[in-house]
């Protein structure tokens, strides 16, 4: 047997030995501390030393996580050649996890039920692309998470939309659009507020398009979100930019403590849903075009949106596609939707948008960074299904990061137009550049629906989280603040 003898060597002198034989671990604690006696127990953290010894690596504890943790069998949870199921064998069992933030570096956290190692995520992707081979096939898959996701959502419990008309706010007017703020009563005394972009003069026949918000500064009111709008508005759709649960004007309702409850997740999509009956029904749309983006956990409403609702034609999720993160806030992955079909992810769930056009926007600096490797073959195989793979695309920005940036609407536009027949040129300057100017950047309070302070608030506006629950017959569980 050809052992390492000179790093075996090294390790003993530090009172640790490392055997590997027919690819298990063996590790001799000098003295012979642990035996069966005591069911091998032993601290985590002095396991997790042989860890980095062997693997050479560094694994910080900087919120003391480990401290007091032992575990019976620990060191025989250590597999040589595979460091990750080594980490999470020690470190599972008391709901603990890791990130990577190097090569050789390892950090301890808490356990992260939305996000998992990346090999983990791939290794799910293999065995989710060996459930379906076939058109047929992935037609049952797909029913049966359309099904369960609607469930999980809570929609099949959902009140009927409120018969009242939507509060408009004054038509403001610009170069090539018009902005109006709306606020729509989805349930009883829940309204999901928002503003609505038009081209102007105001044509016929206009594509509609659902820009959800995302989980970045200044919420809607950020200037990016301004440009993309308007932007889209002047190429011939009617826009609308609204709000995530408890941010921004649902504030008035819901305190922003409550956008971590389970039940921001189905209000979120609920939204979508009810904006776009709304918009449907309006004289100057054509309901047979319907498009939506977001980035981040706006790409999260994109993405299921999309999956569970036909009438959207076009999708352009950006810097969320990926098999190992789902969203860490509960308005992406509080129901559970990933848990539907016996396991998902996020890339299967994209992969509902087939055969319709969609447009995956990753970078590099972020968990999207896999995606042109990982992410968006496994999707593109299931366009094959149906003989539309040139209908999915991908366009990445590895030197970029998590954001909805200049770039990437650059890459959205054309995709937008083409599949939503919208017109580039009114956007194009004379050598064919795409540009957003012309767009007037309006202040938060410009973009409110309710006033400055909320003075226009409806008097029959809920306020109470519980309540909220009980619409869908459900308890409030987390019992933060109402």
């Amino acid at each position: 047997m050809n052992y390492k003898k000179q790093q075996i060597k090294s390790i003993f002198q530090k009172g640790i030995g490392f055997l590997t034989i027919s690819g298990m671990l063996l590790v001799c604690p000098v003295g012979n501390s642990q035996n069966a006696d005591t069911n091998y127990r032993t601290s985590v953290a002095e396991s997790l030393k042989k860890v980095e010894e062997f693997f050479k690596i560094d694994i910080k504890d900087e919120r003391q996580l480990l401290a007091g943790k032992e575990l019976e069998y620990a060191d025989w949870r250590i597999y040589p050649g595979n460091l990750e199921v080594s980490l999470s064998n020690l470190l599972s069992p008391f709901d603990l996890s890791f990130s990577k933030e190097s090569d050789s570096v390892y950090n301890i956290k808490k356990f992260q039920y939305h996000k998992i190692p990346q090999e983990i995520g791939a290794q799910r992707l293999a065995f989710l692309s060996n459930r379906y081979n076939d058109l047929e096939s992935w037609k049952v898959r797909k029913q049966e998470l359309q099904s369960c996701m609607k469930q999980a959502l809570l929609l099949d419990k959902a009140p009927e939309k409120p018969d009242s008309e939507p509060i408009l706010t004054k038509k403001r007017t610009y170069k090539g659009y018009s902005v109006e703020n709306i606020a729509l009563e989805i349930l009883p005394g829940v309204y999901t507020t928002g503003s609505v972009y038009k081209p102007y003069p105001l044509e016929d026949n206009l594509a509609i398009i659902l820009t959800p918000n995302g989980h970045f500064g200044d919420g809607r009111y950020r200037e990016s979100q301004q440009f993309r709008c308007a932007t889209l508005a002047k190429m011939g759709a009617v826009v609308v930019s609204y709000d995530l649960f408890a941010w921004g004007e649902s504030q008035l309702q819901f305190s922003s403590k409550t956008h971590r409850n389970s039940i921001s997740q189905t209000i979120q999509i609920l939204n979508g849903l009810r904006l776009l009956d709304y918009l449907e029904q309006l004289p100057e749309t054509d309901a047979d075009r319907v498009g939506v983006t977001g980035g981040s956990g706006g790409a999260s409403s994109t993405l299921f949106l999309t999956a569970i609702d036909e009438r959207i034609k076009v999708s352009v999720p950006a810097v969320m596609v990926s098999a190992h993160h789902s969203g860490g806030c509960p308005c992406e992955s509080g129901q559970p939707i990933h848990l539907c079909g016996n396991g998902t992810n996020n890339p299967e769930i994209a992969a509902l948008a087939a055969p319709r056009p969609q447009l995956i926007i990753s970078d590099g600096g972020d968990w999207t960074q896999n995606v042109p490797e990982v992410e968006y073959p496994f999707i593109k195989n299931i366009y094959e299904f149906f003989g539309k793979g040139e209908l999915v695309k991908n366009t990445h920005f590895p030197e970029e990061g998590h954001d909805y940036g200049v770039s990437k609407r650059m890459a959205m536009y054309p995709f937008m137009a083409k599949h939503l027949e919208l017109d580039l040129k009114n956007v194009q300057d004379n050598s064919g550049e795409i540009v957003e100017n012309n767009v007037e950047i309006e202040s938060e309070n410009e973009l409110k629906v309710f006033g400055d302070n909320g003075e226009n608030l409806p008097k029959n506006a809920l306020k109470n989280i519980d309540k909220l629950y009980a619409m869908f017959g459900e308890k409030n569980k987390r019992k933060n603040e109402k």
